[in-house]
């Protein structure tokens, strides 16, 4: 059954410049459903997108309890509008939810309440070649309170913007820091999860790089400061010779749906794919001598991103030539030709709107 609808009276116009952005926009409407202890999610409605009133002792503000997600809808070839693996994301906020006392969601109820709103506003779907409509859904502690429990109301909400390209060099190689003296997330946290917490641990390494003129941190273990973690905000690969070669997940490493894809589509092109721990003075070495011959990310805003220039303890080497390696660019067609292609999707990754 649809959810009802208050349709916005101030529609926005249409930006001409989505290819150049990432986030700067949002569409005319969202939706939202409030859980309370005892009574469970209600109240599912579709309304104008705008702001908010919350508690200022909101567990959200105050411990914490905020989680999100997102996903892309894409314009296909064809013309019909598709997302892209949205219940394997609504999976992962669920496993959000369990690690930070929060309410579970209904995956077949959101994944109607996202069709449902990317339907009303699609018109905002662009169809510029790179650019998508990012679908963020976030679920945020309403209760006010003083104590430090989980909080017994919460708010559901799902939101879109139209987007281009994550970073300003798109699909050319960027340039990383190698950080030992932050971490994104320690052993035995919740940097499996899709939290906000861990977004705001990341903020000020990013920061720091970004004044030295690098594109993102890769981040080491917290524990031995040695092993491979994540890249930015994104699962990290990189190929030996034949071999691809990740980190094995952890409850410090985020379980990305677009690495799932990478590992899916490796695998079937009968590639040698190994997730092990992988030893920061390993990776300088490898790229020294040319063993190693690409590392890049793959994350649902980037897609897959080549790293061209890794700098560790004030020692820069350049990756490949700073050239796109033969892996990196095929995993990028292949994954972008399932995100527009029409046609037989072979995996059931994709959702069509109609």
């Amino acid at each position: 059954m649809p959810f009802p609808i208050t349709t916005s009276l101030n529609p926005k116009p249409i930006p001409e410049d989505v290819g150049n952005t990432f986030g700067a926009y949002f569409t005319d409407h969202m939706f939202l459903m409030d859980y309370k202890q005892g009574l469970g999610w209600y109240n599912h409605r579709i309304v104008p997108f705008g702001p908010l009133s919350l508690h200022p002792s909101c567990a959200a503000i105050q411990y914490g309890q905020s989680i999100f997600d997102g996903f892309k809808a894409y314009r296909c070839d064809d013309d019909v509008i598709r997302l892209f693996r949205p219940l394997d994301h609504i999976e992962r906020i669920n496993k959000s939810t369990a690690r930070l006392c929060m309410p579970a969601v209904d995956p077949q109820s959101v994944l109607a309440a996202m069709v449902q709103l990317v339907d009303l506003d699609r018109r905002w779907v662009p169809r510029q070649k790179g650019t998508a409509l990012y679908v963020r859904e976030t679920m945020i502690g309403t209760e006010g309170l003083m104590g430090v429990r989980p909080a017994s109301e919460y708010t559901f909400m799902i939101f879109l913007s139209p987007v281009g390209s994550y970073y300003a060099e798109g699909a050319n190689p960027v340039s990383i820091l190698v950080s030992d003296k932050h971490v994104r997330a320690a052993r035995g946290g919740i940097g499996a999860a899709k939290a906000a917490a861990n977004y705001g641990a990341s903020l000020l390494a990013s920061e720091e790089a970004k004044s030295m003129g690098y594109t993102q941190v890769l981040w080491l273990d917290s524990t031995e400061r040695r092993f491979l973690e994540e890249v930015g905000t994104m699962n990290v690969m990189l190929r030996i010779g034949n071999e691809i070669i990740t980190p094995p997940l952890s409850d410090s490493i985020l379980a990305g749906v677009t690495r799932m894809t990478a590992l899916a589509l490796l695998r079937e092109w009968g590639l040698q794919v190994s997730e092990r721990p992988i030893d920061i003075n390993d990776v300088m070495t490898g790229i020294g001598n040319g063993t190693i011959e690409e590392i890049w990310g793959v994350g649902t805003a980037a897609v897959v991103s080549p790293i061209g220039q890794l700098t560790y303890r004030g020692q820069t080497l350049e990756v490949g030539a700073r050239r796109i390696g033969k892996v990196t660019a095929r995993l990028h067609a292949a994954i972008t030709s399932l995100h527009t292609q029409p046609g037989k999707d072979p995996y059931g990754w994709r959702v069509d709107v109609i």
